[in-house]
């Protein structure tokens, strides 16, 4: 299957800068169950479940890739004239932002001299730019051929996990939220990052600290979520690149509308105008 090529206007996050989100993220308290989840049970539900995750995997592929088939994505590779460099893999791991890097280090130390071991002094090179300065022409062809090695997308899958996933999923419990709510935190911080500038997502949760309390503060979980995605709006339209909001408007809020706190399926939601559903 051909690797569909991503929006012309995809989400790219900003640069990562700062400590990793969630490094010192409290557990929950067992009373401090969210408010506005149906039940008990629901609420130690997470999206660390493995069949939740696999359906974030796929929300996230339909506003990244265009797709829900996200482990065709391994071998993505493409500038999308965003500033970034090259955009690549199951995340969009960019070679301007540092967890490309990150990514091809983490490859050599569990496979030295594999094919983009070579890359390393480019890549610390041109990392913070959008420059292919020892990268071309050949450094596309050769991730293409990285992905079809097992080692190099266990590595993907787990800077995934290092990076985006866990420290989301972290916070999200520290604030008493569930499934949905884990997976705004984690689409925003996938887009985002966490770094120190006023869109990161520390920075959106902080902005949306200030209408709204997330459940572990007293606060409403469905209140919580709704002005989270309003600071979430808020910090997309600051850049041209993802003014397109429909991955919130048309796919998050339709499901917190629902009141479908635990990503239940069937999920039907749109994204860039393009209709998707899970069974």
């Amino acid at each position: 299957m051909t690797t569909p090529h991503r929006r012309p206007n995809p989400s790219r996050r900003t640069l990562l800068t700062g400590a990793l989100l969630g490094a010192t993220a409290l557990a929950v308290p067992a009373t401090a169950l969210a408010a506005g989840t149906s039940t008990p049970q629901a609420a130690a539900l997470g999206l660390d479940d493995p069949a939740k995750k696999e359906i974030a995997m796929k929300l996230v592929s339909s506003a990244e890739n265009s797709s829900l088939d996200w482990k065709a994505q391994y071998k993505y590779i493409e500038d999308i004239d965003d500033g970034r460099g090259y955009t690549a893999g199951i995340i969009g791991f960019c070679s301007g932002t540092g967890d490309m890097l990150d990514l091809v280090e983490l490859y050599d130390r569990r496979k030295p001299g594999n094919v983009l071991s070579r890359y390393l002094p480019a890549l610390r090179e041109v990392d913070g730019t959008d420059s292919h300065d020892g990268l071309d022409p050949n450094f596309p062809r050769d991730w293409r051929t990285a992905a079809q090695d097992s080692v190099f997308r266990k590595a993907q899958d787990d800077e995934r996990d290092r990076v985006y996933f866990n420290p989301a999923v972290r916070q999200g419990k520290a604030d008493g939220i569930g499934v949905l709510g884990q997976f705004t935190y984690y689409d925003a911080i996938v887009m985002h990052g966490d770094g120190s500038d006023s869109t990161s997502f520390r920075n959106i949760r902080k902005r949306a600290l200030r209408s709204a309390k997330p459940p572990a503060q007293g606060g409403d979980e469905v209140t919580w979520i709704g002005a989270f995605l309003d600071a979430r709006v808020w910090a997309m339209r600051q850049e041209e690149a993802h003014s397109d909001t429909s991955r919130v408007d048309t796919a998050q809020r339709v499901f917190l509308r629902k009141r479908n706190l635990e990503l239940r399926t069937p999920l039907d939601w749109k994204v860039y105008g393009d209709s998707y559903h899970l069974d």
